[in-house]
């Protein structure tokens, strides 16, 4: 029979040790080539095309790691330019979707040429069965998620602006190769009873991980009737989460309680309040959205309130002159439409709290016997990214790219 270890906050894993291989925080480097609506981001890129010389230079946004000549090699699984951007005459990449934050899902010019560091290595096994674990960073004394999950590519910044890491579920395109330390499902496996595959061990981080200094701690429990609950309550918050990816469905709220425009939003809202006792978002001066529940409005991530900071984004004018002050002349309807999933999703998560605190303290697979077991630590090799290469990558001003 085993023996179960004392279950201390130092005694549960990180999450760091059970997915291995992680990647760091895009860094855009100018803000410009991100933005909550596509259309702005083709109309930037026109008028950087159109301007010649030091004008275009300025709009650019040099950094020491790009400006407008430097030769950089093209993004996997994207069919943009390689030539440097001072001689671009082109038309804009198409935008692809991308999470920034913990829920704000917005739009981006996927060319490396504009991207001080893109990952290229989270492009590489970006496809349609992908599953980014986002990791929010450690806010002391803040409230919100440890965890987020998504299908779309993230950027891998918290809403506070502190850098957590990005871990694909898959090392490979094709849900090939889980990016878990071997031998760890097979021992969840042994002590359960059951297979356990990579999904449900993402399903147990979410419901359970605790953010800490040292990154998210995963307490794996001892318990096969725990691990069950806590899977399908961590497979409940990534059907919200994903909303409506991998053929699940959109989230939505029982008919009463869906949040819908009770007065029109005006062109260019330029606040944002809530009434808690009419449950009532209001947005400019007259725009009105009911009902809001006020775990909702309340909803934190990294010490930010959610929806305060998706609102501002979009609130938020650029500096004039500047290709970020290139925005929509007024409040899209798509963004009306964002702003009531957001709400339901929040709420929807929101209300698996409790069940997440139920999971409560139990007896721990602890540090130690993973130790003993020789799943911890993982092996070097499974902390690097897999080689792929079954496709070829255009390098600077379009030559072969070898990886």
């Amino acid at each position: 029979m085993r023996t179960v270890t004392a279950h201390t906050e130092d005694d549960a894993p990180l999450l760091d040790d059970l997915m291995p291989w992680s990647v760091a925080p895009l860094r855009l480097g100018r803000g410009w080539v991100m933005a909550p609506d596509a259309a702005s981001l083709r109309a930037r890129w026109d008028a950087l095309v159109r301007a010649d010389g030091a004008e275009r230079e300025a709009l650019f946004g040099p950094t020491r790691a790009r400006t407008a000549h430097s030769a950089v090699a093209q993004l996997p699984g994207q069919a943009t330019g390689t030539g440097r951007m001072a001689r671009e005459r082109g038309r804009c990449p198409e935008p692809v979707r991308v999470l920034h934050g913990a829920f704000d899902e917005q739009w981006l010019i996927p060319d490396h040429r504009l991207i001080d560091a893109a990952r290229p290595e989270l492009w590489r096994v970006r496809d349609g069965r992908q599953l980014f674990v986002v990791e929010q960073g450690h806010v002391p004394k803040a409230t919100g998620p440890a965890l987020v999950v998504t299908a779309l590519l993230p950027d891998g910044r918290s809403p506070a602006g502190r850098q957590g890491r990005i871990r694909p579920l898959y090392r490979r395109p094709g849900a090939r190769e889980p990016n878990v330390s071997p031998g760890l499902l097979d021992l969840l496996a042994d002590r359960y009873g059951h297979g356990v595959a990579a999904e449900d061990l993402v399903c147990w981080a979410l419901a359970s991980a605790v953010a800490g200094p040292a990154g998210c701690v995963v307490p794996l429990p001892a318990d096969a009737t725990v691990w069950a609950a806590g899977v399908e309550l961590g497979r409940r918050a990534m059907r919200i989460e994903l909303r409506g990816a991998h053929g699940g469905e959109r989230p939505r709220l029982p008919g009463g309680r869906r949040p819908y425009v009770r007065a029109a939003l005006p062109a260019r809202p330029d606040a944002l309040a809530y009434d808690a006792d009419e449950e009532t978002l209001t947005i400019g001066d007259s725009g009105r959205v009911a009902p809001v529940p006020r775990a909702a409005w309340e909803f934190e991530a990294g010490g930010v309130r959610v929806l305060e900071l998706w609102f501002a984004r979009r609130a938020a004018g650029g500096e004039p002159g500047s290709l970020e002050a290139v925005r929509p002349a007024s409040w899209p309807q798509e963004w009306t439409s964002e702003l009531l999933e957001l709400i339901t999703v929040l709420a929807l998560l929101a209300e698996l709290e409790p069940e997440r605190k139920r999971l409560g303290e139990c007896a721990r697979i602890g540090a130690a016997e993973l130790r003993a077991a020789g799943v911890l630590p993982p092996p070097g090799p499974a902390r690097r990214p897999a080689s792929v290469l079954d496709h070829a990558e255009e390098g600077p001003e379009g030559q072969f790219a070898l990886l």
